[in-house]
């Protein structure tokens, strides 16, 4: 079984950002990515320190997403300027890994 050098994107969001369709959209028409994951957090808080949950009682409507794919390693670098530049984006993380 061979090995690719790949790397690996993940791109933090939360819902009250409305963001999620267009980079969807934008990740697939633009830069035409072979697949992306989408994942709805239960909990979560960012720099703002505030709190993000979704209990039985009241669902949040501003829950944490994370949106991950990953492609040879150019292409990544490419996408993630890319992401930054046209939604002002400031938590991505990405990392080397391997596709098998």
């Amino acid at each position: 079984m061979s090995q690719k050098e790949v790397t690996f994107a993940r791109i933090y969001l939360h819902e009250g950002q409305h963001l999620l369709k267009e980079i969807v959209s934008f990740l697939h028409d633009d830069e035409q990515l072979n697949g992306i994951t989408v994942s709805r957090g239960i909990a979560g808080f960012g720099d703002s320190g505030k709190m993000h949950a979704a209990t039985l009682v009241d669902l949040s409507f501003d829950l944490p997403l994370t949106v991950e794919f990953y492609a040879e390693p150019e292409q990544v670098k490419t996408v993630i300027t890319h992401l930054k530049n046209k939604f002002e984006l400031k938590h991505i993380v990405s990392w080397p890994a391997h596709s098998h």
